[in-house]
């Protein structure tokens, strides 16, 4: 019996190692929040905080209200893009789902290949035909080019769902003399509701991740994000407040915990759900 217990000891010991070395590092921003920047420096750095201080916080809500304009430039980015995104995936997703033609080959290969090529590879493209549309340096310029990126993955996550709908509920509906809009909006789209969650849960944590096309197309301080905000406003070149920093990062995780901790057992069901046909 000892002997079959070992194997499980040892994956039990792996895992809790895993899990240590990915959480380590938000420990360490946490501890470093309530540090003094003095005691940021210290080396051998300590583990915990030898005189726990609120100077960072205080600092960064009474001194710094730019970050407050990069915060609320997230939030209308990460949240327009994720709206747009759910709605450009349903028509595309339950199209995809259910009208097969000789090009539907075809446009699923296109949208596989699109994923795999990094966003990097586009930018200067992309910049140059934003900058003849003349929505450079504009917030909607951004959000429409977050949008494109995300677009292929999203609507080829919702269509697995719609595919997972009976045709003959849509049958069903055509009988009773429902049109193609009514039984989208009405019957199919309530069905795939954890879905749409799903994709509107990663359309908004990729977003307010996002620092390459904010960098990129973004060149006033006042429509900066979060990210480059921080990255151009508090890294300096030759030292860095890690204080305020680590409570900038702090304040800035808040959204994404939450919406792990209200949603993550909607966006769970709707991955597997979409995972499985029938």
């Amino acid at each position: 019996m000892n002997k079959k217990k070992w194997p499980k000891v040892l994956r039990a010991v792996i895992m809790i190692g895993i899990l240590l070395f990915l959480l380590f590092p938000i420990y360490w921003m946490l501890i470093t929040a309530f540090k003094t920047n003095m005691e940021a420096y210290l080396y051998p750095p300590s583990l915990y905080p030898q005189h726990a201080v609120l100077d960072g916080f205080i600092n960064l809500f009474t001194e710094n209200n730019e970050f407050f304009v990069y915060y609320i430039n997230n939030f209308y980015v990460s949240f327009a893009s994720a709206l747009i995104t759910c709605v450009i995936a349903i028509f595309a997703g339950y199209s995809i789902a259910r009208f097969h033609t000789k090009w539907n080959k075809v446009f699923m290969a296109i949208l596989l290949s699109s994923q795999m090529f990094p966003i990097v590879s586009r930018m200067i493209s992309l910049y140059s035909l934003m900058s003849k549309a003349g929505i450079i340096n504009t917030r909607y310029g951004l959000i429409l080019a977050i949008v494109a990126a995300q677009i292929p993955f999203c609507c080829l996550l919702l269509s697995s769902f719609f595919m997972n709908i009976p045709r003959e509920i849509e049958e069903a509906a055509y009988v009773d003399g429902a049109s193609r809009n009514t039984i989208l909006f009405k019957l199919i789209t309530p069905l795939v509701t954890p879905g749409i969650l799903a994709v509107g849960i990663y359309a908004f944590l990729m977003t307010w991740d996002d620092y390459l096309h904010a960098a990129t197309l973004i060149q006033s301080d006042e429509l900066r994000t979060l990210s480059v905000g921080i990255t151009l406003r508090y890294l300096g070149e030759l030292s860095y407040d890690w204080s305020l920093i680590n409570c900038i990062s702090v304040i800035g995780t808040i959204p994404m915990v939450l919406v792990f901790f209200f949603f993550q057992k909607y966006m769970v069901k709707g991955l597997v759900a979409g995972a499985v046909k029938g």
